[in-house]
């Protein structure tokens, strides 16, 4: 059945009770946006629409907008108790209207103001919200909405496609900025998903923004996909087209901070009622941000709610929350006397820390086969432990010093690698700590870090040859994985959201390459159990040779549970062929060759690899073990064999 749009509004009436504000000032509210925001209504068999806000501060709460040429006092809101929730019926007033509040403070001011609930908002530069109708949308995704519950993360493959839906790519004419919007991007994007055999895909700049150069991370609609891509259905198409096809979606997912445009959150009703009054605990000053004030418990409300909107009313599987040490940590980016500490004299937060143990347990304890993934830069202890035993409980962590080794370390010219081999090797010692994402975001390819394969070193054959052996380490090694897009085909020039990636590069030979060499490798990782079912724990991974810092290789082997089909990789950090080479493998039985980045298929010289080699014991013990295989290892050649 095809998705669709309905041509009427739901005839049921929405009021806020008693207990709703209640619930809402008690912080567990959470089908709050439900009542407040702007929402279809039939009040005494009249359709219109109720609108609610909370403005505790407000002398009085305006709804002004198209449907009444902006006159700003012919809709009073009522202002239902001491809870500061204001709300108005206003017959006759259907889809598609623009409106705003206006707030009078106790002081005289007017202030117009973005409905913080809205679901639908102008385009940008126009800031005014947009009033629409949710439950227009007949989902067809019932089978992954019902597998996805019984789903353990932790044991599945899961390969994530980091994008930006407006640089992603473009068309002349259409859309404004040559954007596609949610319906066409999801035919293209499904396409490509498909081909690729990503697992997920994980979209930044989802809630309404309206600074594009912010890419989403600074909201002043959190309840409205953007408009800059179209209408809310045609979000709920893009999400129900992905699951049709069995690709998760992931959203980027902003409680750390929020951006003090006028119509926005900041100083809501004319004082700080979302952020914290005082600047040491309010404000980020490198960002020119708002912190919001997690002890407040309607604004974790507003907070938590969000999420299972999302989750409810969009079917999105996972939020990616951006930006969890910023939060953590009262001190972060800040220096003496920016900052206050907590009732104990430390730098933790402990109303953030309280607030992401309620998001954990609320939306993971009632909708278990969604994720919640952290990006948190520290070493904080138990970011993905249990609450129960005082951890934060995400599901999943990025692995930021990981990715932060991994580059510093391949970016060396090869002759100082051998100084620096054990930053490859490091992120296994703690692997068992966290259950780990190896992020490779858009973060490291911006603010002239330069591209992935611009990273490499050497002549441009040497930097997709170090680039091949570089994706190779990170789907062998354990964790789950995360690229962003145009890194999977070696895009040149950093990323920019002003423009498309540079896809006419898959006509040159070594970009062609390097897209089917990880096209190869999300195959492999897919189909082999070995990569992705034991990723927290050492029963899943052994290093062979970790040791080769002379030599600049390394050497290991992924577990399955079933001792079947384990997988060993070999990899060659320098532009020396290494010919001989042995590596000491755990069985005598025969390995055979899956992958050879040196392949010319995949941009390589064509070195070639035997495709079955026999583990024997005539070399004695190697690298500790009693069996051994030998071949030529190309020069920045990896290689893949299954046992």
């Amino acid at each position: 059945m095809a998705a669709k749009k309905k041509a009427k509004y739901i005839e049921e009436e929405v009021f806020i009770s008693e207990a709703d504000q209640y619930l809402f000032a008690q912080g567990t509210h959470y089908d709050i946006y439900k009542k407040l925001g702007a929402h279809p209504s039939v009040e005494n068999g009249e359709k219109g629409t109720f609108f609610g806000v909370w403005a505790p501060n407000a002398e009085k709460v305006f709804v002004i907008g198209t449907f009444n040429g902006w006159q700003e006092d012919e809709y009073e809101m009522r202002r239902l108790g001491p809870g500061g929730i204001h709300a108005l019926f206003i017959p006759g007033v259907g889809v598609d209207e623009l409106y705003k509040f206006l707030i009078l403070t106790p002081d005289g001011r007017k202030l117009y103001k973005a409905d913080p609930f809205a679901n639908y908002a102008e385009f940008r530069p126009g800031n005014a919200s947009k009033t629409t109708d949710l439950s227009g949308f007949e989902w067809t995704d019932d089978i992954w909405m019902k597998e996805r519950e019984g789903k353990d993360y932790k044991k599945e493959p899961l390969a994530i496609y980091e994008c930006h839906i407006g640089s992603w790519m473009k068309h002349p004419g259409g859309t404004l900025d040559g954007f596609y919007n949610y319906r066409e991007f999801a035919d293209k994007i499904v396409e490509y998903l498909k081909e690729m055999k990503y697992t997920h895909i994980e979209l930044m700049g989802i809630a309404e923004y309206p600074f594009d150069g912010s890419w989403g991370y600074q909201v002043t609609g959190y309840y409205a996909p953007t408009s800059r891509y179209g209408e809310p259905v045609d979000f709920m198409y893009l999400i129900n087209k992905l699951h049709k096809h069995r690709i998760g979606v992931i959203l980027d997912w902003v409680p750390a901070h929020f951006a003090t445009d006028a119509h926005g959150l900041a100083e809501f009703d004319g004082q700080c009622i979302f952020e914290h009054p005082d600047k040491r605990l309010g404000e980020h000053p490198d960002w020119g941000t708002k912190i919001f004030n997690y002890g407040r418990t309607e604004v974790k409300n507003f907070l938590i709610a969000n999420a299972l909107f999302w989750l409810r009313e969009f079917h999105i599987d996972g939020i990616r929350v951006d930006a969890v040490a910023s939060m953590l940590y009262l001190d972060y980016g800040k220096n003496e006397g920016q900052w206050l500490p907590n009732k104990y004299g430390g730098n933790k937060n402990l109303d953030a820390i309280e607030f992401f143990k309620h998001l954990n347990s609320v939306v993971l304890g009632t909708y278990p086969g969604f994720l919640t993934i952290a990006e948190e830069s520290t070493a904080w202890p138990k970011v993905t432990g249990g609450v129960e035993e005082d951890g934060l409980g995400f599901s999943f962590k990025w692995n930021m010093g990981w990715m932060h080794d991994f580059c510093e370390y391949m970016k060396l010219d090869p002759l100082f690698r051998k100084n620096n081999h054990y930053a490859m090797t490091f992120a296994m010692s703690y692997n068992s700590a966290e259950n780990y994402i190896l992020p490779l975001s858009h973060d490291e390819v911006v603010h002239l870090k330069c591209s992935m394969v611009n990273k490499m070193p050497g002549y441009p054959a040497d930097k997709y040859a170090n680039l091949r052996i570089g994706y190779t380490y990170m789907f062998g090694h354990s964790g789950k994985k995360l690229l962003f897009m145009g890194q999977d085909f070696a895009q040149e020039r950093e990323w920019s959201e002003a423009r498309e990636l540079d896809w006419y590069l898959l006509k040159e030979t070594l970009n062609k390459g390097m897209h089917e060499y990880v096209k190869e490798l999300l195959k492999l990782y897919n189909k082999y159990p070995c990569l992705y079912e034991i990723d927290n724990d050492w029963s899943g991974f052994e290093w062979l040779n970790a040791d080769d810092a002379q030599q600049s290789t390394y050497s290991f082997y992924r577990k399955a549970s079933d001792g079947k089909n384990n997988l060993l990789f070999v990899l060659n950090m320098t532009p020396v062929a290494r010919n001989g080479y042995m590596v000491g493998v755990p069985e005598k039985k025969k390995y055979k060759l899956l992958l050879n980045s040196d392949e010319e298929r995949f941009g390589g010289n064509g070195n070639s690899i035997p495709k079955e080699l026999q583990a024997t014991e005539e070399n004695g013990q190697v690298n500790y073990k009693n069996y051994s295989i030998a071949f030529d290892l190309p020069a920045y050649g990896a290689a893949v064999f299954v046992f």
